[in-house]
C-alpha cells in the first residue's frame, strides 16, 4: 500500500515546470492521444452516432484517468489548491509548479491479490490548474495527508505605491 501520512516537501522539491517541461507535455500528449483512441472505440461502439463527440470523450477520460476534485480558494496574500488523490503516495505523485499554473500528476502500482470483488478505477491521474495570481514558486509547501494534497502557494508580493511627501 502507498506511504500515506503526512509529508511536507517545500517547493524546491516541487518540481519547477521550467526545467523539464519537454517531459510533462509528452506525457500530457500521450494520454490525451490514449483518450482520443478510446473516444474513438466508443464512438465505433455507438454506431458512429454523430454529435456525441464530448461525451464520448468525457466517457474515456473516466475510464483512462482518475478523477482529481480539486478545490481553490484565494486570500490577499495566498492561493491554497486542495486536490483529492485518495490511494495515492508521496512517491506516486508528481507537483509541478509555475508562477500561474499547478500540475499534480500521478501513477500508481495496482495491488493484486484474490479480489471478492471488483470495481475498476485508474491508476494514473493529471489535473491542470490555472491559478488566478502569480505565485512564489520558491515559498510554495505542499502535503499530503489522508488522501488530500495541499499546496500552499503565496502570492508574489506587488510592489507597492509610496507617496512622496515634501519636508
Amino acid at each position: 500500500m502507498p506511504e500515506q501520512g503526512t509529508a511536507a516537501r517545500p517547493a524546491r522539491e516541487v518540481t519547477p515546470i521550467k526545467k523539464e517541461v519537454g517531459e510533462i507535455i509528452d506525457h500530457v500528449q500521450k494520454l490525451s492521444a490514449e483518450v482520443a483512441r478510446r473516444a474513438y472505440e466508443i464512438f465505433e461502439e455507438n454506431g458512429r452516432k454523430i454529435g456525441l463527440d464530448l461525451a464520448h470523450w468525457f466517457q474515456a477520460e473516466s475510464e483512462l484517468l482518475h478523477p482529481v476534485h480539486v478545490r481553490v480558494a484565494e486570500t490577499n496574500e495566498s492561493i491554497t489548491v486542495r486536490a483529492e488523490v485518495p490511494g495515492f503516495g508521496v512517491k506516486d505523485l508528481d507537483v509541478r509548479l509555475e508562477p500561474r499554473k499547478v500540475i499534480v500528476a500521478g501513477k500508481r502500482q495496482a495491488t493484486e491479490g484474490k479480489a471478492t470483488c471488483f470495481e475498476r478505477c485508474s491508476d494514473q491521474l493529471l489535473r491542470v490548474v490555472n491559478l488566478s495570481a502569480e505565485v512564489d514558486t520558491t515559498k510554495a509547501v505542499a502535503t499530503l495527508k489522508d488522501g488530500v494534497l495541499k499546496l500552499e502557494l503565496p502570492k508574489v508580493i506587488v510592489a507597492k505605491k509610496v507617496p512622496v511627501e515634501t519636508a
